[in-house]
């Protein structure tokens, strides 16, 4: 079995990862989830301060970025669209 481990492409650099949607996308999302987490704590919020996410707005916006990351799609080979 001949196997060839060299790579055909060269790798991308830093600023072209930064310009791809693979990084922004997730990033969106964590931003998203991030502003909607402070509407939550803003407007729904626990004002008793027995509530440990929501009791205080930075609970609420990590909580919020982190579902905001977990729901966001991560653009792997599932999202290629197939050509005809």
């Amino acid at each position: 079995m001949d196997t060839d481990f060299s790579a055909s492409t060269k790798p991308k650099s830093g600023m072209d990862f930064f310009r791809s949607w693979r990084f922004w996308r997730p990033a969106i999302g964590v931003a998203t989830g991030a502003v909607a987490g402070y509407l939550y704590y803003y407007f729904i919020g626990c004002n008793s301060g027995t509530c440990p996410i929501t009791s205080t707005p930075w609970g609420s916006i990590i909580m919020g970025g982190v579902l905001g990351f977990l729901i966001t799609p991560s653009g792997g080979k599932g999202e290629q669209k197939k050509q005809d």
